[in-house]
């Protein structure tokens, strides 16, 4: 096994079950698999300020490669390098784009999921000025019928995040942002709740400038955390 697989062994798990629901009313969904907390610098490699959307996306593999190859040891969540790797094969971005800081959004997650393990994603666009709320319970539906992890990606608010639940209180509606902007080693999900890269964000909260998409990864997590 190489240095990076090691490295992302030692990431923390389960996160999404560590934080208590913002409000004592109301219901909570959770993304029910097991996946592994992808970060800036998070095996060494540097990319501070540009590779939150590949985090992300890593962050998705892991529960997808948890789910279908358990015991495969083998099968590593892939590097920033073979992500860009993957794009270009696909003629989705050109040979400059290896080796970049180019971003990737929503589309380039999707396109690599069905690359790489053949599953399609549904992209939900919650144009600019309009509230997330009303998206409230197309995200609760998809964690009730497949419990997967849903990545975020925007204009304006162009900081790439994963969703990791949604909690629903009356007219309140609320996400589980799960942010890879972290830079170090977190010593517990604990202290990621404390400095804010895990936390409940109400759907208000979110910028109304920007517009969101979002990709819900279509498979069945049949794990139960």
């Amino acid at each position: 096994m190489d240095n990076t697989s090691s490295a992302y062994d030692n990431l923390l798990e389960n996160i999404q079950t560590a934080i208590a629901p913002p409000t004592e009313t109301g219901s909570t969904y959770l993304c029910r698999g097991p996946f592994k907390y992808f970060h800036y610098k998070c095996e060494g490699f540097n990319d501070v300020g540009w590779g939150c959307a590949y985090r992300t996306l890593q962050s998705i593999c892991s529960l997808i490669i948890a789910e279908q190859n358990p015991n495969d040891e083998l099968q590593c969540v892939p590097t920033i390098p073979q992500i860009q790797e993957t794009l270009v094969s696909i003629s989705d971005k050109p040979q400059s784009f290896l080796g970049s800081r180019e971003w990737i959004g929503a589309l380039e997650v999707f396109y690599v999921i069905d690359t790489l393990y053949n599953i399609s994603c549904k992209i939900q666009h919650v144009p600019k000025t309009e509230d997330l709320k009303k998206y409230a319970n197309v995200v609760k539906k998809y964690f009730e019928d497949w419990g997967g992890l849903i990545m975020m990606g925007g204009d304006v608010d162009a900081s790439s995040k994963g969703i990791a639940g949604v909690h629903i209180a009356g007219n309140e509606a609320y996400f589980l942002v799960v942010d890879p902007h972290f830079v170090g080693k977190p010593k517990s999900a604990q202290e990621l709740i404390d400095k804010g890269y895990l936390q409940w964000r109400r759907t208000g909260d979110f910028v109304d400038s920007s517009f969101y998409n979002l990709c819900l990864p279509q498979f069945k997590v049949r794990s139960c955390i």
